[in-house]
């Protein structure tokens, strides 16, 4: 679990600038992407959500979200029934005696 395997998948050689460049741009192109993906939902009510649709242009559905409900039902169960008695036996009596030193 605690190898590792290195990979170049460049075969050209990158300078250290422009590699800092190129993961400055990725960066800011994936938080670009997310924060437009997320822009295409606000919620309208309790468990509602208004959602655009990419199609030629935006089409705006309402989402209903699903409610949970929670509480207690009365219900009947079978509880098996444990008795014991007392029976007398005959167990061994063991004595040990030390001897004198």
């Amino acid at each position: 679990m605690g190898e590792c395997i290195h990979i170049q998948l460049v075969t050209d050689p990158i300078i250290p600038s422009s590699r800092r460049l190129l993961v400055r741009n990725v960066t800011l192109a994936l938080a670009f992407a997310a924060v437009w993906t997320l822009s295409g939902c606000k919620k309208t009510g309790d468990g509602q959500y208004e959602v655009q649709k990419p199609v030629v242009g935006t089409e705006t559905d309402t989402v209903n979200t699903p409610t949970v409900e929670t509480g207690t039902v009365k219900d009947t169960v079978t509880v098996p029934k444990i008795e014991s008695e007392k029976k007398e036996v005959t167990v061994p009596k063991v004595e040990v005696k030390k001897p004198n030193q």
